[in-house]
């Protein structure tokens, strides 16, 4: 079998339809920037760090990095040039250094419509160290409008000196966003109003948040018990539980003004493990966020009042 034979069997698969390898100028309709007009901006602040690369004539090339996540690659189109399904990622050596081979990265998901496409953490890692090490990702997959390969190039020209800045931010994230730490929880022995280390670690987190984000209106703090003893009891003993953790948001910075304590007692059960059900829940809410203060997460059990 010749050369050609055998990188058509192994780099055409049903499902991809175009092989990097053997695309050409002739046969591919290709995207990328030049030495011209090749750039990379960096966005930064504490809450995520971006660099953002635009591919004329394609979309945008994107590393995100948000707080507490891993860095993420994308690859955003303005238009749906590419067939939905699996395309081939490879970092390859620019046109003017001849003889580097490329470095298969696998199959990546093209979905439908103008999403992203999104790399795994690992694969996006590999793609920032292949634009350092001069090579260019190139993603390849068959056009939404006929048999021919799209390839989308993106370019190492001026990208070393944005990722050294954006690994300074990354440095500086906060420990955790918003989603992240929304709907946290501190979980409490029987009868316990005590918080530990792993707690105190886990509000730190929240303290870091409210701290820094000045959109941050109020943090509520509902405490809640498991149905043992009296349901007085319990909602004294569930107010002592969110007097505890915000006593220790208030002794670390967050504003007394900004956190609402509310003892639930035991009328809303989390699950059917009492461990689970002795909690207190944070809550943040932001400007523009609505208004309406709802109960903690769990649905009342009938005959609770």
């Amino acid at each position: 079998m010749t050369l050609r034979m055998q990188l058509l069997t192994r780099c055409l698969p049903a499902a991809l339809m175009a092989c990097p390898l053997l695309s050409a100028s002739a046969l591919a309709t290709s995207f990328g920037a030049g030495i011209e007009n090749s750039q990379w901006y960096l966005s930064e602040s504490v809450f995520e760090c971006a660099l953002v690369h635009q591919v004329p004539g394609y979309g945008r090339a994107t590393f995100r990095h948000r707080a507490g996540e891993s860095l993420l690659f994308s690859l955003e189109a303005d238009t749906p040039l590419m067939r939905p399904g699996r395309g081939m990622l490879v970092v390859e050596a620019p046109s003017w250094r001849p003889g580097v081979a490329p470095r298969p990265l696998g199959l990546v998901t093209v979905p439908e419509g103008r999403s992203a496409v999104v790399l795994s953490a690992v694969q996006s890692m590999q793609v920032a160290y292949g634009l350092l090490d001069g090579l260019s990702p190139t993603l390849t997959r068959q056009s939404w409008f006929n048999t021919q390969p799209v390839r989308v190039h993106v370019s190492n020209i001026n990208f070393a000196s944005p990722f050294q800045g954006y690994r300074a931010c990354a440095g500086n994230l906060l420990p955790a966003n918003f989603d992240q730490l929304q709907g946290s929880r501190i979980l409490f022995s029987s009868a316990s109003v005590a918080l530990n280390d792993a707690d105190r670690r886990s509000l730190d987190k929240v303290v870091a948040y409210v701290l820094a984000d000045s959109t941050v209106t109020t943090v509520l703090v509902d405490g809640h018990t498991d149905r043992t003893g009296s349901r007085i009891d319990n909602r004294e003993l569930a107010k002592d539980r969110a007097e505890a953790v915000a006593g220790y948001l208030k002794s670390q910075g967050v504003p007394e003004s900004k956190i609402v304590v509310r003892a639930h007692g035991d009328q809303f059960a989390a699950s059917g493990n009492p461990a689970q059900d002795r909690r207190v829940v944070i809550r943040m809410e932001r400007e523009g966020d609505s208004t309406e203060w709802q109960q903690a997460s769990a649905t009342p059990k009938p005959g609770a009042g």
